[in-house]
């Protein structure tokens, strides 16, 4: 059948993916699956209910919540009555909630626990459209979202046919959905979506999709982000189980529970996967030691074609050696990971290459609904260093100073309620200008290079684009972030905010004593250490983009801090007023502290890949075969 509307999925379902786990959720330690048919049922009983309570097509309600199953029931539920969609993170704080709920016009808001209860709930009172709050666990004295279900169900005989027959009126063109933007400067935008931009974007990035309905995958990226909800509706057009993850600290228990054969993830996610790998090779000694590092010197060398048979050779022995216990912490059935949100650095993607886990790099914005272009998972549609080739049916062009510009079936409709804005962005010809500056390699593979509006000159006139820079510096083991500073100064350098579980193992092993973090940034062996870092990176840059000096901050950086957006991207300007005693100092014009401790972010993340039992494997590994299971890896 033709989907041209995002709940036309569900019919889908019914012809195409009779199964019993389509979604999946774990709830007091057991997983609650739910079946193609549930999925039907609850989100037509919840479409009926929303008609009982008086919803009209057009109106609006409010989600935030957790990754969970009910969040698709309610989802499909509005989209079927043309009742939008609007998703919001749970982690922004009271004055964005104050801003988006009152700018959306929203009536009704679906909460998922008591947390965000307590936190949203004193920030209604300044929110005068709001007239019901439900929430998706039980608690006690709140109206629950089951509610809504309950009463559809019990009126389903006199409301479903006008459910069908407002689903048969909605067209692809009709909003489904208001995404507001993370907003790295000024207020949130609400981005308005489409049916055709959602649709037309999970079809053509299903056809690169070599996952099947017979594989599982696991979800933790934000449903409220553009990025997840559309793979997430990727997924179930292709009948892919979808199972959410507990929490961010669990996903490395529940890949293996579900022995997953994929998930999405940001780059973050994968270098803290990585600077774990390192961790448990550093635990080693002697010969295993060697052969660890060995192995991961050759993955990270790793290339799609050509490779001799010298290599070749050597990857099949590594592979039996350490590859696979790097799959088993992974759940051992991994063989995609699409990755998102930001650059990804070329030595991560050969390593997870390498190690048989296809690591399929996609590039957009929530204005693009969001993927532009998306590194395919077999050579030769990709290229370390690129998001690879522009997605069927997308038209990108480049601006004379080249900048990225996008026309196609998934540039949104325009910005809710702010058509000046939305003129600033679509041009009279249709085509969207991105803010990001990149080209095109071989004629076929797009590469970003930076951030238009990010770019800066110094005051001899060279610019500096420092988001590039900034990726080589993250290559580092020993940097979380990096702010490169230096606008019209007559030199660029960086404020760091140490990788400080790498920095005090480093600390530890070197009898490096310190109360705090603060009296450990200023440590002068830890200077001396950083210092190395940064030249190692200086060697490879242009003379006007070596970072002179640099300043190691004592905190983390995270968005509940302020320092990074809900996707994890630098708030230069919220940085630069919090550390402006330091950047004067740098620059000579003050002397400065450092900022108060902060704790750590929303991608900062508990990966309890179970190190120990990695190196337990790992003593054995010269007496190791392969198991039986390992062949079905796909392996590069």
């Amino acid at each position: 059948m033709e989907v041209t509307r995002t709940f036309d999925l569900l019919e889908r379902y019914s012809q195409l993916f009779v199964k019993p786990d389509v979604l999946a959720g774990k709830k007091d330690g057991e997983w609650i699956k739910y079946s193609s048919n549930d999925y039907i049922e609850y989100a037509m009983n919840f479409a009926c209910g929303l008609l009982s309570l008086g919803f009209c097509k057009g109106d609006k309600i409010v989600t935030v919540s957790s990754n969970r199953p009910e969040w698709n029931f309610v989802d499909m539920g509005m989209a079927l009555v043309g009742v939008i969609h609007v998703p919001v993170y749970p982690t922004i704080g009271p004055e964005e909630y104050r801003y988006i709920l009152n700018h959306c016009d929203a009536q009704t808001i679906i909460l998922s626990d008591k947390l965000l209860l307590n936190k949203i709930k004193p920030v209604l009172s300044d929110v005068p459209s709001i007239n019901k709050v439900y929430t998706f666990n039980q608690i006690e004295g709140e109206l629950n979202w089951i509610e809504i279900v309950e009463l559809g169900k019990s009126k389903r005989n006199e409301f479903q046919s006008r459910v069908n027959a407002l689903a048969a009126s909605i067209t692809p063109d009709d909003v489904v959905t208001l995404i507001y933007t993370s907003g790295t400067t000024g207020t949130p935008k609400g981005v308005m979506l489409t049916h055709l931009n959602l649709v037309s974007n999970f079809i053509a990035t299903s056809k690169v999709q070599p996952l099947n309905h017979s594989h599982k995958v696991l979800s933790f990226l934000p449903l409220c982000h553009v990025y997840e909800r559309m793979m997430n509706y990727h997924f179930q057009y292709l009948g892919i189980s979808i199972y959410y993850a507990e929490n961010m600290g669990t996903i490395p228990q529940n890949l293996k529970e579900i022995k997953a054969d994929g998930f999405n993830s940001v780059p973050r996610l994968l270098e803290k996967i990585f600077d774990k790998l390192v961790t448990a090779g550093k635990d080693l000694s002697g010969i295993k030691k060697t052969i660890f590092f060995w192995a991961m010197n050759l993955a990270l060398n790793y290339r799609l074609s050509g490779r001799s048979w010298w290599y070749n050779m050597q990857h099949r022995l590594a592979d039996r050696l350490i590859y696979s216990k790097w799959r088993d912490a992974l759940g051992g059935e991994v063989k995609i990971i699409v990755s998102g949100g930001s650059a990804l650095q070329p030595r991560l993607a050969r390593l997870f290459w390498a190690a048989g886990m296809k690591v399929m790099e996609g590039y957009g914005l929530t204005e693009t609904a969001p993927v532009i272009a998306v590194s395919h998972a077999e050579y030769p549609n990709l290229k370390f260093g690129t998001v690879g080739p522009i997605l069927d049916g997308v038209q990108v062009s480049f601006d004379d100073d080249g900048e990225i510009l996008v026309k196609g079936p998934n540039v949104m409709k325009g910005y809710y309620k702010d058509p000046t804005s939305t003129a600033l962005v679509i041009d009279q010809e249709g085509w969207f200008h991105t803010g990001d500056v990149g080209v095109l390699e071989d004629g076929k593979f797009l590469k970003i290079t930076d951030r238009k509006k990010e770019m800066f000159k110094l005051s001899a006139g060279k610019y500096i684009a420092p988001q590039g820079i900034e990726n080589k510096f993250k290559e580092s083991i020993f940097i979380e972030q990096i702010m490169v500073i230096g606008e019209n100064e007559k030199f660029a350098s960086a404020l760091i905010s140490p990788n400080f579980n790498q920095l005090h193992f480093w600390a530890s092993k070197h009898k490096i004593h310190f109360r705090d973090n603060e009296e450990l940034v200023n440590h002068p062996d830890v200077m001396k250490r950083y210092s190395i870092e940064v030249e190692k990176v200086n060697k490879n840059l242009g003379a006007h983009e070596n970072i002179k000096r640099f300043r190691l901050v004592c905190e983390e950086w995270s968005p509940q801090t302020g320092e990074l957006s809900p996707t994890l991207k630098l708030k230069r300007n919220v940085i630069m007023r919090k550390y402006n005693d330091i950047v004067e100092e740098i620059y000579g014009r003050g002397k400065g502290g450092e900022g108060r401790s902060a704790g750590k972010g929303f991608m900062n993340l508990n990966l309890n890949f179970n190190l120990k039992k990695i190196k337990e494997n790992i003593e054995h590994l010269v007496d190791n075969r392969p198991r039986n299971d390992d062949r079905h890896h796909n392996r590069p």
